[in-house]
């Protein structure tokens, strides 16, 4: 968000506009809902909370934490273990809900200050060249990727060891499954993915305009038209 500022800033000098793209939803939300300062959690209050979890289940849980924090409560969606512990943790150690903190963190870009759109091609479009991206991938060294990253022996929990083809292709790589059935794990996997960023769109940004287009240049035109009557 600091260095977004800081390029933002250095757009507004030169008087040019700045076209913000982005893939990420976190870094988008922060820029145009806020960026809460939360403090640390410390790591024995999410261990229990997660323990907490465990033992309840998702529903006795999020009744819970409905309670205490029915606006995070409402905004998370069914089956977001990491989100609905984290919303509990930071109840926990703060005495304050994360809603609360969201409400105190000002957006960089007041609504009146910018325009928007969503990239919303087709989901059989989207699927398709998911499918062939993967494809693309395991003649391009995919394998060879994966295989030196399992040398390394890092703990599993870590994000890089979470990254989408990496316990599936080290998986056919261990011997636990043919090369085409990791192939179709991986890209079931990734079109899962695609399709919960599709839905975090449609729930964080409802009133942004799609473009539908998926080659570059008509998605661009497809922008310029929307600028113009914006």
């Amino acid at each position: 968000l600091a260095a977004a500022c800081e390029t933002l800033d250095a757009i507004r000098g030169r008087g040019r506009p700045a076209v913000i793209v982005g893939g990420t939803g976190l870094y988008l939300s922060a820029l145009t809902i806020g960026l809460a300062n939360i403090p640390p959690v410390p790591a024995e209050v999410r261990q229990a909370v997660t323990a907490t979890y465990v033992a309840m289940g998702e529903n006795a849980f999020r009744s819970a934490l409905a309670r205490l924090d029915p606006a995070s409560d409402e905004r998370i969606q069914p089956g977001d273990r990491q989100r609905l512990i984290r919303a509990a943790s930071v109840m926990e150690a703060t005495g304050r809900p994360l809603s609360g903190w969201r409400a105190a963190a000002p957006p960089v870009l007041a609504p009146s200050a910018y325009r928007s759109a969503v990239l919303d091609p087709s989901r059989a479009v989207l699927y398709a060249r998911c499918d062939a991206r993967l494809r693309s991938m395991t003649a391009r060294g995919v394998l060879e990727e994966v295989a030196a990253l399992l040398d390394r022996n890092l703990p599993a929990e870590l994000p890089a060891m979470k990254a989408l083809g990496v316990r599936e292709f080290g998986r056919h790589l261990q011997g636990g499954c043919s090369l085409d059935e990791a192939l179709a794990e991986a890209q079931l996997q990734t079109r899962r993915y695609a399709k919960r960023q599709s839905t975090w769109f449609r729930n964080q940004s409802p009133g942004w305009p799609r473009i539908e287009a998926l080659e570059a240049p008509d998605q661009w035109a497809d922008l310029q038209r929307l600028l113009q009557r914006a």
